[in-house]
């Protein structure tokens, strides 16, 4: 059994929800078991409805840098160590587009995953993975909706396809949510013949309740 995070949760191997009781033997969530993601496994620092949300906001969307150092000490003081010997090639955070990006002036993925300890066969790269520009958000929009929205949205620039064929490869990402943004990720990926996708992700949502309702 795979426990997670700042406290201890029972998550699902594949996509790192908290398990019902009933998933629990089975170690995957019922909607991975039924419709099972482009992306192999997933690793949380915690809930984000936890601790980490407020700082969390304080550095994306009030531009505090303080708090991204704060939240990659506490990666790295709380879940490193089991990570240490995954074996992978790249750690890559998910892109803003380069409008997103001029925007908000960092990355908030990268600026996390750049300080946070981990093998030194990994190698951090914020140029592999890039994505186009998407002029709405996310937020508020059915899980349905969040699929369509991000399809087509990333793709891997062409000068590195070579070096990522048949790596293991893992995505960084300060929330999930619904887990459509990680898994196009994983499936462009994929698609240009990375082996394996692992995600890393600071805080990961509760069960969207639209999957749920569909399995």
């Amino acid at each position: 059994m795979r426990y997670e995070g700042l406290f201890n949760y029972q998550c699902c191997y594949q996509c790192g929800v908290t398990l019902q009781p009933e998933e629990i033997a089975q170690q995957y969530c019922a909607p991975c078991q039924i419709s099972e993601p482009y992306f192999d496994e997933t690793y949380c620092l915690d809930r984000y409805t936890g601790i980490l949300q407020s700082p969390l906001h304080e550095f994306k969307y009030q531009k505090h840098i303080a708090y991204g150092h704060a939240l990659s000490s506490a990666w790295n003081m709380l879940i490193s160590s089991q990570l240490e010997h995954i074996d992978s090639s790249y750690l890559l955070p998910v892109p803003l587009s380069i409008q997103n990006l001029a925007q908000r002036g960092f990355n908030q993925s990268w600026e996390i995953a750049k300080r946070i300890k981990c093998g030194r066969h990994i190698q951090k790269s914020p140029y592999i993975l890039k994505r186009h520009h998407y002029s709405e958000h996310q937020a508020g929009s059915n899980l349905e909706d969040r699929h369509l929205s991000i399809k087509g949205m990333f793709y891997v620039e062409a000068k590195y396809i070579e070096q990522i064929q048949d790596k293991t490869v893992i995505i960084f990402d300060d929330v999930m949510t619904s887990g459509a943004t990680l898994n196009e990720i994983a499936r462009i990926l994929k698609d240009n013949g990375v082996y394996r996708v692992i995600n890393w992700v600071l805080l990961r949502a509760a069960r969207p309740i639209e999957r749920v309702q569909h399995v």
